[in-house]
């Protein structure tokens, strides 16, 4: 063979494997596109003091202000026994996203404006999890674990962020919402007043995107605009990312300050019907993009980080049937903060067309607690191994009917009696037993005797929902359930003391206070 001919084959090979090596990776990287892609997305959609009445599906014989929620629930799956990590804020929320009690992720109560720590950084949030797994994450609303520095979701798993540090009452605005007491509007000069009527005067609202605060103070009456268009265009833009992705969307709603789209008539009880109209409708808009963009593969799940607060009367939701009778009887309040019922069982909801069965009311008793390792599950994905959890995974529960949920939950202290974080109410099958009670405030004022019960109160709840007669120590079943809620609350205290356990910074100074304009008297700024 001549050394042309020879030259040609070679050529002729040399282009030929080329050409097979090219056709081979890019079948190799469309089958692993469309591998990352099959795996499932997740928005998580957590609303603020909201009751477990609030929603028309709970509540069939009221009429609805939720169309919306209600229609995802008849598509999908309405949980009846689903509660709250804890009964306040910054604790739910920690929970929520490490899948940890606060005695062991160090968040016990909630964090301030001029906080200098958050969520302990040895921490390991969902996002980061599945920021680490190939996600793309993004949130947007409230956070509440920290705004300082390395505490900052951006910092925390996150790749985009849009919204308030904190509770949207944390700060002052132009336009003040409703609430009880009624805020007065920023100071546009002077000396800012000294705090009072628990209103923040001195540091406006502020809205970030990422690390930056775009306005400061935001507009409380367009902030569901300015949620919903994000998280839209997220839905709508995710198939160019390629990825799959988390959207964790934490609402304002329904804490106040209350700030709806104007109302019928201005009465207090027409400005809790229409913030709850606003909330649905910003779920409604979420839901419509999700199935847009990929229905079938797109899991929704709705819940909230803790019941009512008592304290604001006419401006707070309703626990449904769940009154806390006991502790109302005798002053105080029985939602928000506490360990009753109306404090921590929430409506929640999962939607997802095609993988869960529609029109399903589960009663299988679940937390919180159970999103963290459900999700990294139904992702495929490991959970750090160093650590201990306290959340089940639920998804038999959600794709197959199961009806296995929890065994227990342990409520702990949120702002009542007792220390923060100790987990002083236990819930076992139908019963639930309280070791203190008292100390939260209710409408008008009242917060009860703080009382300490040895042995504990115990109420069945499959009998008495207001909680309202606990039994009698002298019977049979109080004798036998009392020994397993001890033994069960041993376990897990034992459990948490042999753990890897966080302690959060709650210190403070004025210096933390998120300002994008320090020689204004609030801090005012347009981005």
């Amino acid at each position: 063979m001549g050394k042309m001919a020879v030259g040609f084959v070679l050529v002729f090979f040399s282009v030929t494997l080329l050409s097979g090596l090219m056709h081979y990776a890019a079948n190799h990287y469309r089958r692993g596109d469309k591998g990352k892609q099959s795996r499932p997305n997740f928005i998580i959609i957590l609303a603020d003091d909201i009751g477990w009445g609030d929603l028309g599906m709970n509540q069939p014989d009221v009429a609805s202000q939720t169309p919306h929620l209600d229609r995802m629930a008849q598509q999908g799956m309405r949980f009846t026994d689903f509660h709250s990590p804890a009964s306040t804020c910054s604790p739910s929320r920690a929970a929520i996203l490490t899948g940890r009690h606060g005695l062991r992720n160090g968040v016990i109560h909630n964090f301030a404006v001029n906080s200098i720590g958050g969520l302990p950084l040895n921490e390991t949030t969902l996002a980061e999890v599945l920021h680490e797994a190939g996600y793309y994450t993004a949130m947007v609303g409230k956070w509440h674990l920290g705004h300082h520095g390395p505490h900052h979701p951006i910092h925390r798993g996150f790749d985009y962020y849009l919204g308030i540090p904190y509770s949207n009452d944390m700060g002052c605005t132009d336009i003040p919402g409703y609430d009880l007491p009624a805020c007065s509007p920023c100071d546009r000069d002077g000396p800012a007043d000294s705090e009072k009527n628990d209103c923040y005067s001195k540091v406006a609202l502020p809205l970030f995107e990422n690390l930056t605060i775009i306005k400061q103070p935001l507009n409380l009456w367009t902030l569901a605009d300015t949620y919903t268009q994000p998280a839209v265009r997220i839905l709508r833009t995710s198939r160019q990312r390629g990825q799959p992705f988390l959207l964790y969307v934490a609402l304002s709603h329904m804490h106040v300050p209350l700030s709806p789209a104007p109302c019928l008539d201005g009465s207090a009880k027409d400005v809790y019907k229409s913030a709850l109209r606003e909330m649905d409708g910003l779920v409604g808009e979420i839901r419509r993009a999700s199935d847009e963009n990929d229905k079938g593969n797109t899991l929704i799940w709705f819940t909230g980080d803790n019941g009512p607060w008592n304290q604001k009367c006419q401006f707070a939701g309703d626990v449904g049937p769940f009154l806390g009778t006991w502790q109302t009887d005798r002053g105080g309040g029985s939602a928000k903060t506490t360990t009753w019922e109306g404090g921590h069982r929430v409506p929640t909801v999962a939607y997802w067309p095609g993988r869960i069965p529609a029109n399903i009311t589960s009663n299988t008793l679940l937390s919180g607690l159970d999103i963290f390792p459900t999700i990294l599950s139904l992702a495929g994905v490991q959970a750090p191994s160093d650590r201990h959890y306290d959340g089940i995974d639920a998804t038999d529960v959600l794709l197959r009917g199961s009806e296995t949920g929890r065994e227990s939950i342990m409520h702990p202290n949120s702002g009542a009696a007792g220390h923060f974080g100790d987990l002083q109410t236990v819930r076992l099958g139908q019963y639930k037993a309280f070791y203190m009670t008292g100390a939260a405030e209710a409408c008008g004022g009242g917060k009860g005797q703080a009382e300490v019960h040895s042995p504990p109160l115990i109420f069945n709840l499959s009998r008495d929902k207001a909680e309202s007669r606990p039994l009698d120590s002298s019977t049979a079943e109080y004798a036998a359930i009392s020994e397993r809620v001890r033994e069960e609350r041993q376990v897990v205290l034992r459990d948490i003391a042999a753990d890897r356990v966080s302690h959060a910074d709650y210190s403070r100074d004025p210096t933390a206070a998120p300002c994008c304009n320090p020689a204004h008297v609030t801090c005012r700024c347009q981005g």
